[in-house]
C-alpha cells in the first residue's frame, strides 16, 4: 500500500514515548527532531509523551507508566546503534525503525562497507585507521583526495576532506576525538544524493549541493547556501534504478522500517553507496521529511507512518 493511502488511527498507538535527546555527541539534533516529532504526534491526536534518556529513571519509567510503544529520535550511540532497540527489547516494547542489528550494523560504518563489499553494492575504497602507525599503509592503498570520518559517528562529526598525505595527520586526529575506528574513504568526484525509505517504499531522491567542500555539519544543520533539489532531476528509469539499490543496500545491513540510504554519483555516472542512517534527522533543515513532502506525505502523515513501523517484527 502507497503510503499516502494509508488510514492511520492515532487513538491505537496507545500511550507513546518519544525517546530524544540522549547522550551522544548528537544531543542537540536529537532534541530538536524529537520535539519536531512531539509535537506532531500531539497535534494528530497521539498520546504521546518525551523522555529523555540522558535523565535518570527513563527505563524505569518506560517499563512501569504503562507506555506502549517507543518512537526513537534519538541520534549517535547509545540511540541508534542498538543500544537503546536492544533495551526496548528486553521490556517487550515496541519501537520505531530496524532492530538491534539493523541498528548496530547501520552505525557501524566499517561493518556497512565490508558487507555491502561482500554483496556487490558499490562502495568506495577505504583503510580503517586506528592509531598513528595505520597512516602509512592508508597512504598507501589509496588514492588522494580522501575523506576521513569516525566509524560510529553521525551528522558529519569529525570528518574532513583531505587532498595530500601530509595532511592525513591532523584529519585523523580530529577524526579520533569521536572514535577510536577512523574510515579513510577514497573521495568520490561527482553529485551526491540521498534515497529516504519509508516501509518498503523508496522516497524521491534529493541531489545535495553546497559550496562547502562536502555536506558538512554546518551545511547540514545552520547553512542558507545548501541547495536540496528533489526532483533530483534524473531521468525517471535511473532515478528507479538508484532507488531500487538503495533499497538493497539498507537491507543488507539488516535495516528496516525507515531510514536513509546516501550516495554518489561519479563522473561516470556510476553509483557509489557511502552510508546508512536508521535514525535520520527529523528537523527543519531535514532530508526525509523533505522527501516525503515531494511524495505528497506532509510532516503529520510522515510521522504516523514512522510509528507504524512499531508493529513491525524486529530482529
Amino acid at each position: 500500500m502507497n503510503a499516502t493511502q494509508t488510514t492511520v488511527d492515532p487513538v491505537a498507538f496507545g500511550k507513546v514515548a518519544v525517546l530524544l535527546g540522549g547522550s551522544s555527541a548528537e544531543r542537540e539534533i536529537s532534541l530538536r527532531s524529537g520535539r519536531a516529532v512531539h509535537a506532531a504526534l500531539i497535534g494528530a491526536g497521539v498520546d504521546a509523551h518525551p523522555l529523555d534518556p540522558a535523565e535518570p529513571g527513563v527505563l524505569r519509567r518506560l517499563e512501569t507508566e504503562g507506555f506502549d510503544r517507543a518512537f526513537i529520535a534519538l541520534h549517535g550511540r547509545g540511540g541508534e546503534d542498538g543500544v537503546m532497540q536492544g533495551a526496548l527489547q528486553t521490556l517487550g516494547l515496541p519501537y520505531t525503525g530496524s532492530g538491534v542489528l539493523g541498528s548496530a550494523l547501520g552505525m557501524d560504518k566499517i561493518r556497512t562497507k565490508r558487507i555491502w563489499q561482500s554483496a556487490g553494492i558499490p562502495t568506495p575504497e577505504f583503510a580503517v585507521v586506528n592509531d598513528e602507525s595505520g597512516l602509512q599503509q592508508a597512504q598507501e592503498q589509496l588514492r588522494f583526495p580522501v575523506i576521513v570520518k569516525p566509524a560510529h559517528e553521525g551528522s558529519s562529526l569529525g570528518m574532513s576532506r583531505v587532498e595530500t598525505p601530509a595532511d592525513l595527520p591532523a584529519a585523523w586526529r580530529e577524526a579520533a576525538q569521536f572514535d577510536c575506528d577512523v574510515l579513510v574513504e577514497r573521495w568520490i568526484e561527482g553529485d551526491e544524493y540521498t534515497a529516504a525509505l519509508l516501509g518498503r517504499e523508496a522516497l524521491p531522491l534529493i541531489r545535495l549541493e553546497t559550496p562547502h567542500s562536502f555536506y558538512d555539519y554546518a551545511a547540514k544543520y545552520s547553512a542558507n547556501d545548501t541547495r536540496y533539489l528533489c526532483p533530483c532531476g534524473l531521468p525517471a528509469a535511473q532515478e528507479a534504478e538508484l532507488q531500487a539499490q538503495s533499497r538493497a543496500a539498507f537491507a543488507a545491513v539488516a535495516a528496516s522500517g525507515w531510514g536513509r540510504v546516501d550516495l554518489m554519483l561519479d563522473e561516470q555516472r556510476r553509483p557509489w553507496f557511502i552510508e546508512v542512517n536508521t535514525v535520520p534527522g527529523m528537523t527543519d533543515h531535514s532530508l526525509v521529511p523533505m522527501a516525503a513532502r515531494e511524495a505528497g506525505i506532509d510532516f503529520t502523515r510522515l510521522v504516523l507512518r514512522i510509528l507504524q513501523t512499531s508493529e513491525d517484527a524486529k530482529s
